[in-house]
């Protein structure tokens, strides 16, 4: 456990409960019927936990910008145990607390729901049973508990949580749930305690007023996923680090709702990439710019020792094209109405700044590898000739997987797998069980696929159906060399990715980590049976 992280208890007080209020949501957003829904896990007294936390989700308010106080959605965390961990709230954030854990140990969570409507919390990343993975038929309703108990699986390296009821996942996390859930390793020579710094990007509109604004832009604002037009970073506007001329760990996640960031440093300078959703590459990866989908996470190394005193870097998002036509006022924007109201994915950005200061900081030499990852070869896979095939494309005026929208209990036969076998799937871009037709085509989007329960190896992208422009305007961007649970795939291109089903048996979903197709129905369940 690194001592110079503080732990905390943070409590809200009974006056700030009960103050948001939540824009009604369009008809799309139905609650879930009963009967969709299981019950509640309950505290297992004899499971041996190392951590124990309190967390409440709940409305509050916080002073985001000079005026009016800001109506958001908190996690209240209340540490009763914590034994080689630490539960640290980032600097002047509502977001959630950012958790470190060792492989192996042992978490309880006693989650408790406060809000208006019915919640869940998904680790997501993590590999752990399905009862465990915040399934949607695990939500609780307001005043309802829930409590997680589960074994720290997986490899160390940067994950993070946030809601997932049907319906509700895009605006619970909007209003501010979500936190990181970080697995701390013994590797030596990287950049700690003070030098390994998390950064939260999202997207926000702010009115007026201060308030929170989700989904004001229509049909297509739903349709095209929410785009703000204000970064945030650890839940704060123009987010500034004083840094010290020594060499920085960046964990970096992509939280907003359906934007996309190509990172880049303002000085020009390569990205380094080290580690991707499931830890540590084998060896650093350098690229001029970084593609980063919803979900996805990036560990990058900074070495700020030959900047001059009082240097700005800034961490910019730089343009890019998206190859899709519905934003920006484009043809279907127009068709569709409000395609006027958004800032279009692939907006250049600044994201955050970083001042370097006159102190002198701790240095490190960039390893030139890792460890070495365990072996999962496609060649193992028992369908290595003829991979499934997932569609993602726009049918009858939805989202849909293969032609189909989300069922709470449901699972088609082709989403089924059996239990310590490997695989290979092929995720798609576009087509469809009944074909896209003209309109499907004209709706293409950028889509972040994301699966749970599982982490995979992307063994091929495939970009020969991509419009060559948007290819271009992307392409230096991506790593696929690690461990991934979340990857882009944009517009005419196709994926192929092997993993292992082991340990768990059960249900898990696969979805769109556009928040807004997802709660329109683009997920769906794979079940693993022995």
């Amino acid at each position: 456990m690194n001592t110079s992280r503080r732990k905390f208890i943070w409590i809200a007080s009974a006056a700030s409960v009960g103050v948001l209020s939540v824009p009604v949501l369009p008809k799309l957003y139905n609650s879930i019927t009963g009967g969709q829904r299981v019950s509640p896990h309950p505290l297992n007294k004899n499971f041996p936990a190392d951590i124990d936390l309190e967390f409440t989700a709940s409305p509050d308010q916080v002073q985001l910008l000079n005026g009016s106080k800001t109506n958001v959605y908190t996690y209240q965390t209340r540490i009763l145990k914590a034994e080689n961990a630490s539960v640290d709230k980032l600097p002047g954030s509502y977001l959630g607390p950012v958790i470190r854990v060792k492989q192996g140990q042992n978490v309880r969570v006693r989650f408790k729901n406060q809000l208006p409507r019915e919640s869940v919390i998904h680790w997501h990343g993590l590999h752990i049973p399905q009862k465990m993975d915040g399934h949607p038929m695990y939500a609780i309703d307001k005043g309802g508990e829930f409590v997680y108990e589960f074994t720290v699986n997986n490899r160390p390296g940067t994950y993070w949580f946030h809601p997932h009821p049907d319906k509700y996942t895009g605006p619970q996390v909007y209003y501010g749930l979500a936190g990181l859930f970080i697995v701390e390793g013994d590797e030596t020579g990287l950049p700690d305690g003070e030098y390994d710094v998390p950064l939260v990007i999202q997207d926000r509109k702010i009115d007026a007023d201060n308030q929170l604004v989700y989904l004001d832009g229509g049909r297509m604002a739903r349709m095209q996923g929410f785009l703000g037009d204000r970064i945030l970073v650890n839940g704060q506007p123009d987010w500034n680090l004083d840094v010290k001329k020594g060499t920085y760990r960046l964990r970096i996640l992509n939280g907003s709702n359906s934007r996309i960031y190509k990172l880049a440093w303002s000085d020009g300078s390569d990205i380094v990439a080290i580690g991707t959703d499931g830890g540590l590459l084998e060896k650093p990866v350098t690229r001029p710019y970084l593609m980063l989908s919803p979900g996805e996470r990036i560990e990058i190394w900074k070495d700020f020792s030959s900047h001059n005193d009082g240097e700005e870097v800034r961490l910019k998002s730089l343009s890019f094209k998206t190859g899709s036509p519905m934003g920006g006022g484009g043809m279907m924007g127009g068709m569709m109405g409000g395609g006027q109201q958004q800032t279009p994915n692939g907006t250049a950005f600044d994201l955050a700044s970083f001042q370097v200061t006159p102190q002198a900081g701790v240095q490190k030499e960039l390893p030139a590898a890792f460890a070495k990852h365990r072996i999962l070869s496609p060649s193992d896979a028992v369908n290595a000739n003829n991979p499934r095939t997932f569609h993602f494309s726009f049918e009858r005026m939805q989202w849909v997987i293969n032609g189909e929208t989300f069922e709470m209990m449901g699972v088609a036969d082709w989403e089924k797998v059996k239990l310590n076998t490997t695989e290979i799937w092929e995720f798609i871009n576009g087509g469809g069980s009944r074909g896209m037709g003209r309109m499907g085509n004209m709706m293409q989007m950028p889509h972040p696929v994301h699966l749970h329960g599982l982490q995979f190896r992307i063994i091929d992208r495939d970009v020969s159906d991509m419009s060559a422009s948007v290819w271009e305007s992307v392409k230096d961007g991506f790593v696929d060399q690690g461990w991934q649970d979340t990857f882009l795939l944009m517009p005419g291109m196709k994926v192929q990715a092997v993993m292992k089903f082991e340990d768990f048996t059960g249900i898990f979903v696969y979805h769109c980590h556009n928040l807004e197709h997802e709660d329109m129905g683009m997920m769906r369940n794979y079940e693993v049976i022995a």
